[in-house]
């Protein structure tokens, strides 16, 4: 049986996809209560380290839980690498970090083929480069060149590594999280619309507030440094990535999500007057796969077995913020990508 929903909060019965097979519903249940006690085990003890940012830490993990690639945009100094590097202690997770510069090769992320006069398997062996890790940290990945940015696509897209004419897989579950700074352009490589189509969410950083300074002060100048377990195990995220596949997306809500998009698109007759003025390209279709990998993903979050209009409407800024292409007219007015998607939200009805 396929879990369906008839509450106008679900839309009305009808499901895309397999929906959660419940043969036993008790079972059910308890997996999905299970993943919820874990997460929230997950996040209050990356709040041991983290000061406040919430939200950034749930939009994370979110991305992770969904499978996807995650860009983080924020002025240096806000904790983007500590955090980074602390979900991967927690998840039990391999980590690395890349500092891009632009110098940096793109041999110097994927790996090389070196030379050994008395190698056992022959006269060449492939040394693996830092992306071969659960968890690849590319630190302020705009600095460094076109051809160095490109190296990360195979990998983000297809999970491999391809060196000499061989291609070697990458570890699973394998992530990217970037982080960019948003002030300092210069000698700069503005990632192309196509790289940045490849991440999943991109999570703004807000600055701390005053209560939170005063904190991180004082547990970053202390003697005692904080310290987090390994709470996890790889195979459990793998079971979660598998799981939030199977949660159901009735109908209505995928029409929802996909109205959503053709609001961005400035052609379509009934996206908003400001879309229409301000945005040169919309979202691309996978703008869609975000906003529902991500909905599913918060469903599986709350525990329950299905997508709810609210759901949508949570991750999609982080969904479509950077598949929206400005023209000269929004930075001349000060319009940013968030101030359209809200008003997307606002003006596209949940039930059509």
């Amino acid at each position: 049986m396929v879990v369906t929903g008839k509450d106008s909060e679900y839309g009305p019965a009808g499901t895309w996809g397999a929906g959660l097979l419940a043969p036993e519903g008790a079972e059910i249940t308890r997996r999905l209560h299970e993943v919820t006690r874990r997460l929230g085990e997950v996040q209050e003890a990356i709040g041991r380290v983290i000061v406040g940012q919430q939200e950034v830490v749930h939009q994370v993990l979110i991305a992770l839980l969904a499978g996807g690639h995650v860009l983080l945009e924020g002025i240096p100094g806000l904790g983007k690498t500590v955090l980074v590097r602390t979900i991967g202690q927690v998840m039990g997770l391999t980590f690395r970090r890349i500092q891009f510069t632009p110098d940096l090769m793109p041999a110097d992320i994927t790996g090389t083929v070196v030379f050994e006069e008395r190698g056992s398997g022959g006269p060449f062996r492939f040394v693996p480069g830092p992306v071969f890790a659960n968890i690849v940290l590319a630190d302020e990945i705009n600095r460094a060149t076109p051809k160095t940015q490109s190296a990360l696509l195979e990998a983000m897209q297809e999970r491999t590594v391809t060196v000499g004419g061989t291609s070697y897989p990458l570890p699973n579950p394998f992530f990217v999280l970037a982080t960019q700074n948003p002030l300092e352009m210069e000698g700069t490589y503005p990632l192309p619309e196509a790289q940045l189509d490849r991440f999943l969410f991109k999570v703004n950083v807000p600055y701390p507030t005053a209560e939170e300074l005063a904190v991180i002060a004082a547990r970053t100048t202390g003697a005692v440094e904080p310290l987090v377990p390994a709470l996890l195990e790889p195979h459990e995220l793998l079971e979660w990535l598998g799981l939030v596949r199977h949660v159901v997306v009735v109908e209505d809500i995928m029409n929802y999500a996909v109205r959503l998009v053709l609001a961005t698109q400035p052609e379509n007759p009934h996206a908003p007057e400001r879309v229409r003025r301000f945005i040169r390209y919309g979202s691309s279709p996978r703008g869609l796969q975000a906003l529902i990998l991500g909905a599913r993903a918060e469903a599986l979050r709350d525990g329950r077995p299905q997508v709810v209009y609210r759901d949508v409407q949570r991750v999609a800024p982080a969904a479509l913020r950077h598949r929206l292409i400005l023209g000269f007219e929004a930075a001349a007015e000060g319009v940013t990508a968030d101030d359209l998607v809200v008003e997307i939200l606002a003006t596209v009805p949940a039930i059509s």
